[in-house]
Order: structure tokens, then C-alpha cells, then sequence
């Protein structure tokens, strides 16, 4: 039977299922009782476009089944005429389960409910011949990617070390995210990749074609170009997709809309159920300008806001609302609930972060013993969110010094990141040259030309002098045994070990010093600069994270004890614990008590989105405060820290401008143990004077010289919303501070010169990083750095 005949064979049993008979005679329906006004009013509106601006808590996946449900039981449409597309398998089985339950009988026959991948796969294997494939082809995953991309570049002999595979890789996704086939991409985009892209996308496309395959951005890019050069398919659709729903509407990039809206173009019978307040997926190709331009898109679209939480407490609602009012490119909504007050939104500074790591981990001791006067909670009941997840390391290592059970979400635990295993591994053999297995583990990372068969003449130099690898390493330079480019590589590499050995015992190089020595020399941390994943700088924020851990043992050895022990100790794996992830992570989850450490300007928000997109980078860094603050149902714990170790050395820490956007009718200042007579309860309070973290600095959280310059520096900084010129955020009062040639410190990249102003910009010559363009406001004078 061809594709095609069991398409239609299919799609003829799924008309004369039970469930497709009965959804043609309409029913009583008991479902509808259960909605409130809006959720109704969105589920009953059957016929037109509909916009679903469902707020966070808002029980938008109860209004979207029951409209599933409605369409059915009314006899609106059959199973197989529903097309209703999420993001995630989870979400799409969840949901097939509530159907289910609310019909009171297992859903069958429903063949396009599902992921956008998953639904354009079943479409293109039927019209695989119209975009030059046959029904059976191939998905490649993300390493048989790389690896035909690099066959390309080598080619077209391209230096694949200057221009890495993933680089182009991920430019490639870029591209067809945005429906751009190799010969749509626009003339601005063509200086991509040493201006050799387009070609390369063109010489991938054909390459993929000639193998029978396609990669991700093929499932939808290829169905956008059938639908839009073959009127007759498209047709064919739109009469079968009677009504079209859309879950996450706010996280489509821009070939999901195309595809969406040419499907719809005709009877315009389509849902879409999402939040502009909650995208924050726009470094992975999201637009939230798609929801914010529905109503343009479909003109007469009915709008319908839900706004009642099921969720959070007022205080909570309030604080969150009152920050998202910052952002201009929303619709608007005011989230509401009748649950009580609850407590107000606590916000805490302390001196630097390592305090703030202890106080959260004391204070969720005293949450789960009840002894604050709250109810018990569990640590299952508990969250961390983070920004980034380098912020995770001092949390783990205070939570597993004190016994306290976490779990890592969304990712490994810190120790357990491919990165600080691999920087770890040179440590080890660094201290201990007889650990083999560090050494398999870092011989050819960052590669070196050591294949296979060049690790094995190691092993059997090694065996048969009997001595450890490293040695057997040694062995096979003297004598000849490995030849080539691998040669060399592996000569430096045993002279550098030999070398950072000896150095261990010198008292004048502090150990700190030698890890970053060792992780330079090596090659691995320029490995990871060259690496042009979205995953890269993070990893290489982990490895700063991990030099700065050493900083509290007397040496290297001390430190991998200490890992080795408390990561021995940490087996258990059942039983309550605590949760760390980042805020990306933590979307659509909940809990009763959410701790957000780290709301400090550069961190929180990110001064990588604020550099790189002006006021859309901070509009998202603001919708993601809203999402934080949101996943609190009861109690919801704000810190930030007056001091941050950067390279090594202590930097005074600006609070974060979202402080001073929450209402402070809603938020009460803690005072950190010590000061004032510290306790928490109304001798542990401070009065209101000004605003948000005045009251804390007042709490002689900040209290250096360096604090006060930069703070009167920032007294006429735009706290809520930046001026705007041209689309860029613009800040004359930071850059008049400047001039060409004066030296100046950044949060990230350590000290430099400044070589040229243009705007709000400053050309600066780091001294480590080398030349960068930031934004004038996010770096101090020399003089005012506080050591």
C-alpha cells in the first residue's frame, strides 16, 4: 500500500470511529460548567479567529481542551478536521488526555493533534516528491548535521577551526526558522559565515536531497514552500483543517506563523492561545510580534483575556504585573485572583553571593521545619531560579556542604557538566599524572589529531612498560610511535603537564592562577571561544564559576578531595529536594515557595541580551522577571548581592533595575541576619523611605566606596524604560562620563582602554578579552573599581 493510500485509508477510519458518529448530535455539556466567563466565552466562540491571551495561572490548557471538546460534542467538526499543534510531545499527550476525561472515553481518531514537527512529517511524507524527495527519507539528528556540513567546508577548503561546522550550522537553522530558502535569504544576511554561507546552504540543500534526508527546519520549511507554490495541496488542506488550534502561540517563529496562517487563510476558523507576556524564547527564533499582530493578521479576531489566576497569591500577581508594565510592545492584561493576600513579595540584598547562597539555604531549613511562622513546607515545595546557570555552583556546593537534597533541572548538576568534567580531568592529572582516566578523558579535547588508533599505540606503549598513560604518552614522541600533526600536539601536550606539575608546589603561583593557566595553555577555554553554539558562553561562564570555587581551598588537591567526597555522598535519589534551574527552564512549572537569587543589572537583567538587541533584548529580560515571579504560588523570595567576584577580584554590584518596577505596597524588605540585630518579623524590618534597594543599602548591604561613586554616577539613570533613538537604547548621561583612552572595568571582561565612542558605545581594548563594543552603562571607571 503506498503513502498515500494509507493516508487516505486512515483518514476514512477516523471519520466512522464511535467518537466521530456521536461528536455529530449534540449533547448536554457539563464541561462548560467548570469555565469561568472568559475561559467560556473563549470556548463558545467556535467560528472566526480567535485570540486566546491567556496570562500565566490562568487555566489556558483547561479553555483549549474544553474548546476540543466543544467542537466535537456540538458536531462542529470530526476528529480528523481539527488540527491542534503544541510544542512539546508532553503538552500534545496531555492534552489528548484531558480530552479524553472530559468525552469519558479514550480519544482515537484524532491525527493531527501534535507538535509542528510531528504534523508536517505525517504532510510531507505525502508530498515528498513535489520539493524533490521520496516518501522515505531520512531526519537527521544534530551530530549527522555536523558531520555532512563538515564534509562541505572541506570541500570548499574552509579553515573549519576559524569557521566552525556548528557555527553554520546554527546560522543554517537560523535561516530556515525564518522560512528562508538558500535563495530568499536577504542581502543584509549574505556576509554570514566569511560571507560563504548562502553558497554552503545551497551545496547543503542539495546534498541533503541527493541522501534522501532532511533535518529539523526541513519538516516545516519544505511544507511552507509546498503550500505556498502548490495552490491545489494547500486548498486540499485548508478544507480538511476545518479549525486550526494553537497552544504557545507567543513562541512560533516565523515559518510556524507562515505555515499557520496560510493553512487558516480561508476559513480563518483559527484559536491561538499563548501570552505576549511570557515570550522568552527570541534567541532561539521566537517572535513575539506574531501575537502581538494577530488581530492585524485577522482582522475581526475576537480577543479574549484571561485573567483570573488559579495560582499565585495577589501580592505575588500585583509584584509581577507591576513589572511587566515596563515593557510597550504587549496587549495588556491584568492578572487577578480571589485567593487571599498571602505574604508580600520579600526581597533581601546581601553582602556578596556566597552569603546569599547561605542565607537561602538556611532559610529554606527554617521553611521546612515551619519554624518562621508559615506552614511546613517541603523541599519538594521549593525552587530555585536562576538567570544563568553558572549562578548555580554556589548553591549546590552550600547545599551538598550542608546535606541539604537538590535536584538540577533542565541540565546536569554543576560537577557534572561536560565542561567541568573535562577542566577537572586536567586538574586531576595535573596533581596526580598516574590517573589514566583523566587522561583518556583530555588527550585529544580540545582535538589534537589523536584518533583512535593513535590512542591505542598509547595504551600499548603504556602496558608494555608498564607505566601509566602519560608516560606511555612520552614514550611514543621519543620513539616515533605517533607521527603526523598528532605528533607535535601530544609532544606539547606532555611538556605542558609536566610543566603545570612542577608548578604545583610553587609557592609563588597561587593555585587559582594555575587552573586558569592550565585551561588556557591547553587550548580548551579558546575550544569553547571558537565554539559558536547558543551553549558556548555559558559553558565558559561554568569554567570561570569553577576557578572562582578554588579560591576557597589552599590548593588544587584540596579541592578535588573535596568535589570527590561530596559528590560520593550525594547518592540518594529518592525523597524530597529542592529544585534548581534557570528561569528559561522553569516556565510553565509552579511552586509554592521561589527563591530568584541574582537580580543584579548585567545579570539579571542579561547585559549579552541588552548589548545585543538594545530595548527588545530588555523587554525580553523583563518578561522573564514576569515568568519568574509567577511560578510562585505562596511565597516568592527576591535576592541580589552587593558584590561579585569577577576575574578573580571583588566588583560592586548594581541592583537590578526590575527592584525599583515592583510596587512597593506589595514587597517587603528583609533585613540579612546580623544587621540591626537581624532576625526576620517586624524587629527584623526597616521602615519605607525611598526606594527598593535604598531601603536595602540602608540594611548596609552596600557600604564600599565603590558602591557610592557608582550609585551617584546612576542617579539619573532610566530605571524603567531607556530612551530610545533609532531603535537602539541610548544612555548620553554614561557615555559623557567617558572619553577616549581613559581605562575602565567590565563586569565580564576585566579592565581596558577605551579606543573610540559612537553613540552609547564604547570601542574598548581589554586587557584579557581583547577589543569589544559594549554599552557605556555597563562598565565603571578604573578608580571606581573597590579593591
Amino acid at each position: 500500500m503506498s503513502s498515500h493510500d494509507e493516508f487516505d485509508a486512515f483518514e476514512a477510519a477516523a471519520q466512522s470511529t464511535p467518537l466521530s458518529r456521536r461528536a455529530m448530535t449534540a449533547r448536554p455539556a457539563p464541561y462548560l460548567d467548570e469555565l469561568n466567563p472568559a475561559q467560556r466565552a473563549a470556548v463558545e466562540a467556535l467560528e472566526g479567529p480567535v485570540l486566546m491571551l491567556a496570562g500565566a495561572g490562568t487555566g489556558k490548557t483547561k479553555a483549549l481542551t474544553a474548546r476540543i471538546v466543544h467542537l466535537l460534542t456540538t458536531g462542529s467538526a470530526r476528529p480528523n478536521e481539527i488540527l491542534s499543534v503544541t510544542f512539546t510531545n508532553k503538552a500534545a499527550r496531555e492534552m489528548k488526555t484531558r480530552v479524553g476525561r472530559m468525552l469519558g472515553e479514550a480519544v482515537e481518531g484524532m491525527p493531527w493533534l501534535g507538535t509542528f514537527h510531528a504534523i508536517c512529517v505525517k504532510l510531507l511524507r505525502r508530498h515528498a516528491e513535489l520539493v524533490g524527495l521520496k516518501s522515505n527519507f531520512t531526519i537527521l539528528d544534530t551530530d549527522d548535521q555536523i558531520r555532512l556540513l563538515k564534509q562541505l567546508i572541506a570541500l570548499n577548503n574552509i579553515d573549519d577551526k576559524r569557521w566552525p561546522a556548528r557555527m553554520l550550522s546554527g546560522i543554517i537553522d537560523g535561516w530556515k526558522n525564518r522560512a528562508w530558502t538558500p535563495d530568499k535569504v536577504p542581502a543584509a544576511e549574505a556576509s554570514a559565515y566569511n560571507n560563504r554561507g548562502t553558497e554552503l546552504y545551497d551545496q547543503y540543500q542539495v546534498r541533503l536531497r541527493e541522501l534522501n534526508a532532511v533535518d529539523f527546519g526541513d519538516l516545516l520549511l519544505h511544507m511552507v514552500t509546498i503550500f505556498q507554490t502548490h495552490e491545489d495541496v494547500l486548498q486540499q488542506y485548508q478544507r480538511w483543517f476545518r479549525y486550526i488550534l494553537v497552544d504557545e502561540y507567543q513562541d512560533t517563529n516565523v515559518a510556524q506563523y507562515l505555515w499557520l496562517r496560510l493553512l487558516a487563510g480561508a476559513h480563518r476558523n483559527i484559536c491561538c492561545v499563548g501570552d505576549d507576556d511570557q515570550s522568552i524564547y527570541g534567541w532561539r527564533g521566537a517572535e513575539v510580534g506574531n501575537i502581538l499582530r494577530f488581530e492585524k493578521d485577522f482582522p475581526g479576531a475576537k480577543v479574549v483575556r484571561l485573567e483570573q489566576n488559579y495560582r499565585s497569591t495577589p501580592h505575588i500577581l500585583a509584584a509581577a504585573s507591576g513589572v511587566i508594565r515596563g515593557n510597550e510592545g504587549r496587549l495588556g492584561k491584568e492578572l487577578w485572583t480571589e485567593a487571599q493576600e498571602g505574604e508580600k513579595v520579600r526581597l533581601i540584598g546581601h553582602w556578596d553571593g556566597e552569603e546569599e547562597a547561605r542565607w537561602i539555604g538556611d532559610e529554606i531549613e527554617a521553611m521546612q521545619r515551619g519554624t518562621r511562622g508559615q506552614r511546613p513546607y517541603t523541599l519538594d515545595d521549593m525552587a530555585i531560579l536562576v538567570r544563568a546557570s553558572h549562578q548555580m555552583r554556589a548553591f549546590e556546593d552550600r547545599f551538598l556542604t550542608i546535606g541539604l537534597p537538590y535536584r538540577v533541572i533542565g541540565g546536569p548538576r554543576f560537577y557534572e557538566r561536560l565542561e567541568i568534567r573535562d577542566a577537572m580531568a586536567y586538574f586531576r592529572l595535573v596533581v596526580s599524572p598516574e590517573d589514566d582516566l583523566a587522561f583518556e578523558r583530555i588527550v585529544n579535547t580540545p582535538k589534537r589529531g589523536l584518533g583512535d588508533k593513535a590512542q591505542q599505540t598509547i595504551q600499548i606503549a603504556a602496558r608494555e612498560n608498564g607505566v601509566p598513560l602519560i608516560e606511555g604518552a612520552r614514550i611514543c614522541v621519543e620513539e616515533g610511535r605517533i607521527t603526523g600533526k598528532g605528533a607535535g600536539q601530544l609532544r606539547a601536550l606532555v611538556e605542558h603537564l609536566a610543566r603545570w606539575g612542577r608548578m604545583t608546589g610553587d609557592a609563588d603561583i597561587p593555585h587559582t592562577e594555575l587552573a586558569e593557566m592550565v585551561l588556557d595553555e591547553s587550548g580548551y577555554t579558546a575550544m569553547w571561544q571558537n565554539d559558536k553554539t547558543p551553549e558556548a558562553p555559558g559553558r565558559l561562564e561554568n569554567l570561570k564559576e569553577l576557578v572562582k570555587a578554588l579560591e576557597q581551598f589552599e590548593n588544587l588537591q584540596g579541592f578535588l578531595e573535596h568535589v570527590s567526597l561530596i559528590m560520593d555522598n550525594e547518592t540518594e535519589t529518592d525523597g524530597a529536594k529542592v529544585s534548581i534551574m534557570t528561569l528559561h527552564a522553569a516556565k510553565g512549572l509552579e511552586f509554592p515557595a521561589v527563591f530568584l537569587p541574582g537580580w543584579e543589572d548585567g545579570l539579571f537583567p542579561s547585559q549579552r541580551s541588552m548589548d545585543e538587541s538594545g530595548l527588545k533584548g530588555l523587554e525580553e529580560e523583563r518578561r522573564l522577571a514576569y515568568v519568574g515571579i509567577t511560578r510562585a504560588e505562596e511565597v516568592c523570595t527576591i535576592s541580589f548581592a552587593g558584590n561579585r567576584r569577577v576575574f578573580g577580584q571583588w566588583q560592586s554590584a548594581l541592583p537590578s533595575r526590575f527592584i525599583d518596577e515592583l510596587p512597593e505596597d506589595h514587597v517587603e524588605v528583609l533585613t540579612p541576619p546580623g544587621l540591626y540585630g537581624g532576625g526576620y518579623g517586624a524587629a527584623g524590618m526597616q521602615p519605607a523611605t525611598s526606594t527598593l534597594h535604598d531601603r536595602a543599602a540602608e540594611a548596609n548591604v552596600y557600604n564600599s566606596p565603590g558602591w557610592r561613586r557608582m550609585q551617584a554616577r546612576q542617579t539619573t539613570r532610566p530605571l524603567s524604560q531607556p530612551r530610545e533613538s533609532r531603535g537602539q537604547v541610548i544612555d548620553l548621561e554614561a557615555v559623557s562620563a567617558y572619553t577616549v583612552g581613559d581605562r575602565v572595568f567590565h563586569q565580564k571582561f576585566g579592565y581596558g582602554a577605551i579606543t573610540g565612542i559612537e553613540g552609547d558605545k564604547l570601542d574598548i581594548a581589554f586587557d584579557k578579552a581583547g577589543a569589544k563594543k559594549v554599552v557605556a552603562k555597563f562598565v565603571m571607571g578604573a578608580d571606581d573599581v573597590p579593591f
